[in-house]
């Protein structure tokens, strides 16, 4: 179960307990007009069934607020996305914001009204609504790239410059970055009959948003302390806490007790360091390490919570120790504990620049010199559970949400419309030509990508329209699982491991390939979960569309913009043996972007994950995936009353590390003890507060270290002031677990 479905289940707990005395009566009111209600009870519980279409929602204050939110949170994400504790500001953070500033619009802004021609409006048509805060939320999720934090095709101009020091121009980056955010929009809209209108297809998570919505708009009378207040307040406090993580003390990003007790210890760092080792006695005063990887652990459940700590536990503290200590697996103590970084048999960095020619292609004299890629041990048992993660989904959604899914499916093309479907009959649809126009120019500009442009990007044209093609077919069925079981199967891994079996030798070939194969669908999976929030909301279709689309190239073009800013600003921006110990500019998720770029595009998965290959046998992994869930079906059916069979979750499970890395174990344990705090603790004894301040708290302290975050890079980082002392240097004061090998023979510079 995924984490918003889980948020939903404890959403729907509270509203039946806080409705519990008139349950009969909505009982009885489902029999007698079974028409006008959802057959979905969450849908039930949540999602109200009237409408008032007379509220405005194309407001002046809708598109300030809303492109200044997108303008904003793209600019943020973008920017935290090469810091070495990265933090995505999420669409939370501008939905709770935005209730007190459309409040303010509405109480300054002139009720004129102004004519031109035969339309009239005006800068303040009234109260601020619900509606004009459904399209800024959208608005905003753009700017967030629907949780991703910023759009996934930076990565590779990234790679290409930072590390590769290749050359590509603005021009082929911006048609690269608004094409892959945007291509899959088309076949979305083609599809969105089969997956949004029906009432079977509920999207789970769209349904937390409906929750929050709701809530934010009751009105807060006889209240000293309203969210308003409260958000301001803990933003305040949170921007004057970062300075100290931020750039005075920066060890509290992680304090890392071993490392201090173990100065000259490779073992004891390994077991005390928070970012490169197990973590043990480590702990954090800083909320982007929180948050930095994971998101708030304030807004996912305790439930989920729980299956990733022990995914986590059980992979970090027991399967990786037995096989690094113990078995030497891999030979495992010749390299890093735990690193994405690629090496040589010896456990020397491997020389990537050796081994590219001049038309960025492998070159294979050079490789002979190297000699193969190895990774850590635990880098390629991350790989490897992300082959089983992959198959386990499948398999998981088929055996235990398989007669569900059908029986939905097959009900939605025979029930009639719920009471939702027909309110929003009122509203003019999108016509397909919209969409079918939208796909063929996206796709046409694209061609023109990979066939004008083709030396920047390395993609064939048939490599795109088999990109194109794979992403298609995945997304009716990939849709139809998380609208009802709110689990999203990814493309990332399948689509470089395809790539690179038939392209090999071009890194910026795959990860272009992966990127429009798998994002591409990912993109078309947020555009329907938008348009079902929408629909419960009662949006205008056409609203929805031109926000979303909007929202998306305006977001990608920021993210451009400050990426390219950075890129050649920040000397030896994302080069980490480049850069002091104590540079917040490490680009952890690039370094593993580039990592898989030489993996599975420049050398190419045959010559690592091949048949005779040294790590040929993790491709047992896919068969594991497949069948780990059909086994857990089994002992369930064998065993009925065994309850707790049915806790286990493969997918989570398997996938509870796929953060890692970069992600490290600081990011997890204290994840997950300030998410059971208050997702535990405080929810379960002091649920008011919870419902009232739990979400604002979690922006605000978002938007807290955001700024501080900005300020002290124009302030400070740019001017090239810094304090230098011990609390300064390095990371975690841990650096013999970050690079030395425990392997008898190998010898590092700098470890002992």
């Amino acid at each position: 179960m995924g984490t918003e479905s889980i948020a939903l289940e404890m959403e729907v707990n509270a509203a039946k307990e806080e409705q519990k005395a008139g349950k009969e009566v909505l009982s009885q009111e489902v029999d007698e007009n079974e028409e006008e209600v959802s057959p979905v009870e969450q849908v039930r519980l949540i999602v109200p069934t009237t409408d008032d279409p007379t509220l405005p929602v194309w407001t002046f204050r809708m598109w300030v607020i809303g492109a200044f939110s997108c303008a904003l949170l793209s600019f943020l994400n973008q920017f935290f996305s090469y810091r070495t504790e990265p933090l995505v500001i999420s669409q939370i953070t501008a939905q709770v914001a935005a209730l007190p500033f459309g409040h303010f619009l509405a109480k300054v802004l002139p009720t004129t009204q102004y004519s031109i021609g035969s339309w009239k409006f005006s800068l303040n048509p009234g109260p601020f609504n619900i509606k004009e805060h459904v399209l800024i939320s959208i608005f905003a999720q753009a700017g967030c790239a629907f949780g991703l934090g910023n759009a996934y095709a930076v990565g590779i101009v990234d790679i290409i410059k930072a590390l590769y020091h290749r050359k590509i121009s603005f021009l082929a980056s911006w048609i690269l970055i608004v094409t892959t955010q945007v291509l899959g929009y088309g076949w979305a809209g083609i599809l969105r009959k089969f997956v949004v209108d029906p009432a079977h297809m509920w999207w789970p998570s769209s349904l937390v948003q409906v929750s929050l919505f709701q809530a934010m708009h009751q009105r807060e009378k006889g209240r000293r302390m309203t969210r308003g207040k409260f958000f301001a307040l803990a933003m305040t406090l949170s921007f004057l806490w970062y300075i100290v993580p931020g750039f005075l003390f920066q060890t509290a990003m992680c304090i890392s007790l071993l490392c201090y007790a173990y100065p000259n210890s490779v073992t004891a760092q390994q077991i005390g360091s928070g970012f490169s080792g197990l973590g043990i006695a480590s702990f954090t005063l800083d909320w982007s390490t929180i948050a930095g990887f994971l998101g708030s652990p304030l807004v996912t459940p305790f439930f989920a919570i729980v299956n990733l700590i022990v995914g986590f536990v059980i992979i970090v503290y027991i399967i990786f120790p037995i096989s690094y200590w113990g078995l030497n697996l891999y030979n495992a103590k010749n390299f890093p504990f735990i690193t994405s970084h690629l090496f040589t048999a010896n456990g020397q960095s491997y020389n990537t620049t050796a081994i590219v020619n001049e038309k960025f292609e492998l070159d294979m004299a050079g490789y002979k010199v190297q000699g193969p890629v190895y990774l850590s041990l635990f880098f390629a048992l991350t790989y490897g559970l992300n082959f089983a993660n992959v198959a386990s989904t499948l398999t998981h959604c088929g055996f235990f949400y398989g007669k569900e899914i059908y029986g939905r499916i097959r009900a939605s093309y025979k029930e009639k419309d719920d009471i939702h479907t027909r309110l929003m009959r009122k509203y003019e649809d999108i016509p397909s030509w919209w969409f079918l126009l939208l796909l063929a120019i996206t796709v046409a500009v694209s061609l023109i990508l990979c066939t004008v442009l083709k030396d920047q990007v390395q993609l064939p044209w048939w490599g795109l329209l088999f990109a194109c093609a794979l992403a298609f077919t995945f997304t009716l069925p990939i849709a139809v699982i998380t609208a009802t079981t709110n689990q999203t199967p990814g493309l990332n891994v399948i689509t470089e491991y395809l790539m690179g079996l038939v392209y090999a030798g071009r890194p910026v070939a795959n990860v272009c390939f992966k990127t429009y194969g798998y994002i591409s669908m990912g993109q078309a999976i947020s555009f329907l979960n938008d348009f079902k929030l929408g629909h419960y909301m009662k949006i205008p279709p056409r609203s929805m569309f031109i926000v979303q689309a909007i929202g998306t190239i305006l977001a990608a073009t920021i993210n451009l913009a400050v990426g390219w800013w950075l890129l050649t600003t920040v000397k030896n921006i994302c080069e980490p043996d480049l850069l002091p110990p104590d540079s917040p500019w490490q680009c952890p998720g690039d370094n593993v972007f580039f990592s898989a770029s030489v993996i599975w595009g420049l050398v190419g998965p045959a010559r690592i994950f091949g048949r005779s290959a040294y790590y040929g046998a993790l491709n047992w992994f896919f068969l594991g995936g497949l069948l780990g869930p059909a086994i857990v079906w089994l002992l369930h059916k064998a065993f009925p009353k065994q309850k707790w069979i049915l806790l286990i979750n493969l997918p989570v499970l398997l996938g509870a590390t796929a953060a890692m890395p970069p992600a490290s174990s600081i990011n997890y344990t204290s994840w997950a003890v300030m998410g059971t705090i208050f997702n535990y603790f405080i929810f379960r004894y002091r649920k008011r507060w919870w419902q009232r301040y739990n979400y604002v708290l979690s922006a605000a302290l978002d938007a807290g270290v955001a700024f501080m975050a900005v300020f002290i890079h124009l302030a400070f980082t740019m001017e090239g002031r810094e304090i230098d002392w011990w609390g300064n240097r390095g990371d975690d004061h841990c650096p013999l677990a970050a690079n030395c090998p425990t392997a008898k023979g190998i010898h590092v510079d700098g470890c002992p």
